[in-house]
């Protein structure tokens, strides 16, 4: 196993140095494998009379010096950009190893050292560190000791997710733990690629769904990324568009910042800000690779955005100056907790470079901070090799010409390094350190035969330990921090916890002021985002007031989103809800149907009871119709009491008054049917008028044929001259009962086999709903009317041919002139009832009865009652009726109330009252 781990690892070795550009010589008389150069790495060692020593990786320096391109021997590079902010996190781990290393109730009787080197921020800093961890670089063979000699019980860090990728993938190899404080990427959570990393920051995936919760929170739809080109920007922008996917949010742009500058690839990025339409802009960068691009905002003066910061530079002083603040004050984003660290502000301030002559790194924080050159220093603070978009030449002088004199005062600094006001990453640092020593103090505290390795559950001992060994303990740690907080690391190597939710404000001072809104809650049950109720917000927007940042704007109610092809989903056109359809809520993609009793109103937001259109009584037709009902039964009435008065007199006697009193009920009965087609439609108000107009018909047209029948006898008589043959008063009343008991049962059969129902007709009119009678059966229907259109076909002809009748009085040609109107006001009735709707059709029907009934009046009772009134000397039998010489000769001939003289023979309808 362990020579397959060497091969694995010198091969490595191979790759990398080829990668770096160093050449491997061959020997002619051995091939070897043999390191041509040393690496150049600063830092800080403490491993003398140490039981242990943990390894530290940090980004003191934020770049390499490009390689001189004339040189062709190989060499390591070096380091410009000094970090306050990485140093503070280094000197926060020696702080926290000299706590652990007092403390009596934490690995007894065993100390801790540290190896700890800088990273410069780069992948290939963080290799020479690892592999100097791993094996001492004056031998020619790898050996995979600690080049200190001390053993390494794990490694802390390193300070950016694509170095501790890179640290991983070697240190992996031996399953040497590594305790990450700052690199959040998601892909370290995969266990088959970096078995033993494991961190004390949470993973990217929570921080992901935490933007896109604060996203949703303030409504915007529609947001910008910029990424580092490392494994933080590329995994974490993957997670966050795929969950803004999954919340139907849009990514405007997407753009990288390069790690080596690049003046087009950072115009690109700028021109995206610059052009896109999104206010809101994601920024998953460290604050390191983010400087450039904070600078290229400034100079292109682009404002009026809201940037959403991950935790690797929410809390920079690097990027949070009050110079960047027109452009970046408003900045909201999350941030790990901050702890108190009881001592290390004073560890900090104990740092001089008068100490140690050889501390590199010591002597520059001071050049740099106090911008002087240290005496005899051979450690300038290097130049600054990078060159901005704008042309403009960024270097700075390599040496200055002011000397330090070692007496310059910390407290008159103001830099990361001293400010501890924001200990949210150094107290990351704090938990990792502990983190190994927990675990190392648990595989100490193991007893013999209870341990947990198999075979035989034997145990490991300090420092005679397998790295495996401490990585069982490490799985499943367990431990509350000096602030009080429970730290558990999962089986993925995670945490979890919660993020602090910060806003750029300027305190009273012009300061940038980190200004907590908000929490974010990941747990194993548990996410959720509270945002403070009172918490005052500063947005970097002309009006102050909440940015918009969207697409499209919201569809207002009344409108559905039409997609546009090619396009994202937070693109679209607002297409209005078709008729009967409605959008409630803005945004929404369909329309709703409105329900069978509701249509939409007129802005198609809301579904309104549609309009229920029947013929009302309080509406001027209906009101009409009703009066030209009641009006015209009151004049039957009066026609009636005037028959009644005068029921003795010729005119009321002649052609059976019975039939007449039978027919002026029936004319009440048809024109007060007329009022059951007013109003709303009820069950007993359907099953009535139909049936009740049907009978009132067939009891009018029976009486109207007795009558017509004896007009057409006494018609025949004045024709033949021949004997007249009386037709019984009994005969013409049998013929009006069995037309009606015909109609009767008609009417019966229909109500009960198929009686008709109120309906409520939608087809008619999509935005109204006419309530209307359902007939029920055609058939039953056509037969009911039927039987009164035959009295009616049957009335006609005979009063048709009897109208020659002479008379005084011409009573068959009035019915002949009635039966006329009768028929031509149902025959127009049918195309007109066809080709109306709704309340229309009703009014159309009753104009039909009450047209109807009016002429039946005008034609047949209008003349009599002219006479009776009017000229009353016409009604007397001398002018009504008299004598016909005919075979009976005792006969009286009344046609009603008609007396004419037909060749010189008195002439009458025969009709026996």
């Amino acid at each position: 196993m362990a020579g397959r781990k060497e091969c694995l690892v010198l091969g490595f070795l191979v790759f990398l140095w080829a990668a770096l550009g160093i050449e491997g010589k061959e020997e002619t008389e051995e091939q070897t494998c043999r390191l041509l150069g040393k690496f150049d790495l600063n830092g800080f060692v403490d491993a003398r009379n140490h039981s242990l020593v943990i390894g530290g990786l940090f980004p003191v320096h934020s770049r390499t010096i490009p390689a001189n391109k004339s040189i062709l021997e190989p060499v390591s590079a070096k380091c410009e950009g000094f970090n306050f902010r990485g140093f503070r996190w280094m000197k926060t781990m020696i702080h926290t190893i000299k706590g652990i290393n007092e403390r009596k109730d934490i690995l007894p009787n065993i100390t801790l050292g540290y190896q700890i080197f800088d990273t410069c921020f780069t992948i290939s800093k963080s290799v020479e560190a690892a592999l100097v961890f791993l094996t001492r670089q004056e031998e020619n063979k790898p050996n995979f000791r600690n080049s200190t000699g001390a053993f390494l019980a794990g490694i802390v860090g390193a300070g950016g997710s694509s170095l501790s990728v890179t640290a991983s993938r070697i240190l992996g190899l031996y399953y040497l733990p590594q305790v990450g404080y700052a690199s959040t990427c998601s892909v370290l959570s995969d266990k088959n690629q970096f078995p033993s990393y494991l961190r004390t920051v949470a993973s990217d995936k929570f921080q992901s769904d935490a933007m896109v919760k604060l996203i949703q929170h303030f409504g915007w739809v529609w947001v910008g990324t910029i990424a580092a080109d490392d494994d933080y920007g590329k995994y974490g922008v993957k997670i966050f568009e795929e969950k803004m996917e999954s919340a139907n949010l849009c990514i405007a742009f997407s753009e990288i910042i390069p790690k080596v500058y690049s003046c087009e690839k950072m115009q690109k990025a700028v021109d995206a800000v610059k052009n896109s339409t999104a206010r809101v802009i994601v920024l998953y960068v460290s604050d390191i690779d983010l400087s450039p691009f904070v600078l290229e905002i400034v100079f292109h003066n682009i404002t009026d955005r809201t940037w959403i910061a991950s935790e690797a530079w929410i809390t920079s002083a690097l990027i949070a100056k009050p110079e960047c603040f027109p452009y970046f004050g408003g900045s909201i984003g999350f941030a790990v907790p901050k702890a108190d660290i009881p001592g290390l502000k004073e560890f900090l301030y104990d740092v001089h470079p008068g100490k140690d002559p050889n501390d590199v790194l010591t002597i520059e924080f001071w050049q740099t901070a106090f911008n002087c050159t240290w005496p005899n220093s051979s450690f300038p603070y290097y130049i600054d090799h990078r060159m901005n978009m704008t042309g403009k030449d960024d270097r700075l002088h390599a040496m200055s010409d002011k000397f330090c004199t070692g007496e310059e005062n910390l407290e008159d600094l103001k830099n990361t390094y001293l400010d501890v006001s924001q200990l949210r990453i150094t107290n990351n640092v704090k938990q990792a350190v502990y983190s190994l020593a927990y675990a190392l103090d648990r595989l100490s505290r193991c007893e013999e035969e209870s341990g947990p390795y198999f075979p035989g559950n034997t145990c490991a001992y300090i420092p005679d330990f397998e790295p495996w060994q401490l990585m069982y303990y490490m799985k499943t740690l367990k431990f509350t921090t000096h602030s009080g907080m429970r730290i558990e690391i999962d089986e993925n190597g995670d945490v979890s916890g919660y993020y602090d939710i910060l806003n750029w404000q300027l305190d009273d001072n012009g300061e940038v002021a980190f200004v907590k809104v908000g929490e974010y809650t990941f747990t194993d049950s548990k996410f959720e985002l509270v945002m403070k109720k009172n918490a005052t917000m500063f947005w970097n927007t002309e009006s102050s007031e909440l940015p918009h940042s969207v697409c499209t704007d919201l569809c207002r109610p009344g409108t559905r989103k039409g997609i546009r092809h090619g396009e994202p989903i937070c693109c679209f056109d607002c297409i209005p809800c078709a008729d009967g359809h409605v959008s409630r809520e803005p945004g929404q993609r369909e329309c709703e149907q409105c329900g069978e009793d509701y249509w939409s109103n007129a802005q198609k937001n809301k579904c309104v009871l549609k309009e229920v259109e029947f013929l009302a009584y309080d509406e001027a037709l209906g009101f009409t119709l009703v009066i030209l009902s009641i009006f015209g039964a009151l004049v039957v009435l009066a026609v009636t009491i005037v028959y009644v008065l005068y029921r003795h007199t010729p005119l009321v006697s002649a052609n059976d008054r019975e039939l007449s009193f039978l027919i002026q009920l029936s004319l009440v009965i048809m024109l007060l049917s007329s009022m059951l087609f007013i109003g709303k439609p009820h069950h007993w108000s359907c099953v009535a008028r139909q049936v009740t107009l049907a009978m009132s018909f067939s009891l009018c047209l029976s009486c109207i044929l007795g009558k017509t029948i004896s007009l057409f006898l006494a018609y025949r008589i004045s024709k033949s001259k021949t004997r007249f043959i009386s037709i019984c008063p009994l005969y013409r009343k049998i013929i009006v009962l069995i037309s009606v008991l015909v109609e009767i049962g008609i009417c019966t059969a229909y109500l009960v086999l198929e009686p008709p129902r109120v309906f409520k007709n939608m087809q008619s009119q999509n935005i109204k709903i006419i309530l209307e009678c359902d007939e029920g059966s055609i058939e039953f229907l056509c037969s009911m009317f039927g039987i009164d259109v035959f009295l009616a076909l049957l009335c006609f002809p005979t009063t048709f041919v009897a109208r020659q009748l002479p008379d005084n009085y011409y009573e068959g040609k009035c019915i002949t002139f009635g039966m006329l109107v009768f028929f031509i006001i149902w025959i127009s009735f049918v195309p007109a009832y066809l080709s109306t709707k709704g309340k229309f059709k009703v009014a159309v029907e009753i104009f039909a009865i009450l047209a109807s009934s009016y002429g039946l009046l005008g034609c047949i009772f209008a003349p009599k009652c002219f006479i009776i009134l009017l000229r009353p000397k016409r009604n007397t039998d001398e002018l009504v009726g008299g004598r016909v010489f005919t075979i009976e000769n005792s006969i009286r001939l009344t046609s009603a109330s008609v007396s004419s003289e037909l060749n010189n023979t008195m002439v009458s309808a025969v009709v026996d009252d």
